[in-house]
């Protein structure tokens, strides 16, 4: 518990809310928050803690939160479901029980099991896996290797995805079987981690920590694509219409689409794969954004901004303009 409580990321994002320190404040908290937790405690014990908080935080916290809504308010939940009440959750007490002890059970199975990898990388390199030096990575660098690690689970999430979950092998029975076994329904957000353990291991955690473990980032940076990445499954999985964000709501539609229709197109994480491949079903990642960008009018609001500034320009000009012949005509004035 002291780890997750002196985790920086937690401080840096707590502190605006409880004090009215500047960003440099926070920034000079953060720092010496990350320095005593890198000497207060081993590298390995603060990824796993970290990794497990954030997986708490941004998923399990939310799912939990959705699934009572869900169930407790079926038919305002309904009104916001893709595919309506089909996509609602069983009020079966127990089943739900066992769904979410599984999903438990699989977090707890894949922290577990990226401590040994972590472990057995470390003894094999003779230091830590991830970078945790008091030096902070530099924004630039954050920027570039998440870029990086995104761009490589988009390639793993599809091609596993594609041949290896959904090619009619044993694990792909196994991920039908769980992940599949509802027909015609968007997914909820429990159903991120009810998976079976191996399926669910190709699909969620192949993709984000092998590309780290070859990238090697700094821990901060791996904490940063966790969350991003966890944030950005649970809300996709969610099932919900409401989903904010020209990016996430397509994500959204695309992941239920691949839900209700048994699996059959919308592989990748975000949709490029599947656009490049033609393996979209429904609306795909293109189509969505322009959709996105006309139901905000992106292009009007453009223009607006655009024919403002050029207004404001040309007030100046005619402002200038006046000015200088009013100073020619004193001068004629004063000359005659």
């Amino acid at each position: 518990m002291d780890v997750i409580l002196s985790l920086p990321i937690v401080s840096y994002f707590a502190a605006p809310m409880l004090t009215s320190w500047s960003t440099s404040l926070n920034l000079l908290f953060f720092y010496m928050t990350w320095t005593t937790l890198v000497f207060s405690h081993s590298p390995l014990k603060i990824e796993l803690v970290g990794t497990l908080a954030v997986r708490t935080v941004f998923w399990l916290v939310p799912s939990l939160f959705f699934l009572a809504f869900d169930t407790l308010v079926p038919s305002l939940a309904e009104s916001i479901k893709l595919y309506g009440a089909s996509s609602l959750p069983r009020r079966n007490a127990s089943h739900l029980t066992r769904q979410a002890l599984l999903a438990i059970f699989n977090l707890a199975l894949f922290t577990a099991l990226e401590g040994a990898i972590s472990m057995a990388a470390t003894t094999l390199l003779h230091r830590p896996l991830f970078k945790t030096s008091s030096t902070l990575p530099l924004p630039w660098q954050i920027v570039k290797h998440i870029a990086t690690l995104y761009v490589a689970r988009e390639g793993l999430t599809y091609y596993l995805h594609r041949y290896v979950l959904h090619s009619g092998g044993p694990i792909a029975n196994l991920h039908a079987k769980y992940a599949h076994a509802r027909k015609v329904a968007a997914p909820y957000a429990l159903m991120l981690y009810a998976d079976h353990p191996l399926p669910l291991m190709l699909s969620r955690l192949l993709p984000i920590y092998l590309p780290a473990l070859l990238l090697r980032p700094h821990l901060l940076t791996y904490f940063l694509f966790t969350l991003l990445t966890t944030l950005e499954e649970t809300l996709s999985m969610s099932g919900y219409s409401v989903v904010p964000g020209i990016i996430m709501g397509g994500i959204a539609r695309r992941t239920a689409t691949h839900y209700a229709g048994g699996g059959k197109g919308n592989y990748s994480a975000w949709g490029l794969l599947d656009w490049i491949h033609g393996t979209s079903v429904g609306k795909d990642v293109v189509e969505d954004i322009r959709d996105e960008a006309e139901k905000h009018r992106l292009k009007d609001r453009g223009r607006k901004a655009v024919d403002d500034t050029s207004g404001f320009v040309q007030d100046g000009i005619d402002s200038l303009t006046t000015k200088t012949k009013k100073g020619g005509r004193k001068k004629r004035v004063n000359g005659d």
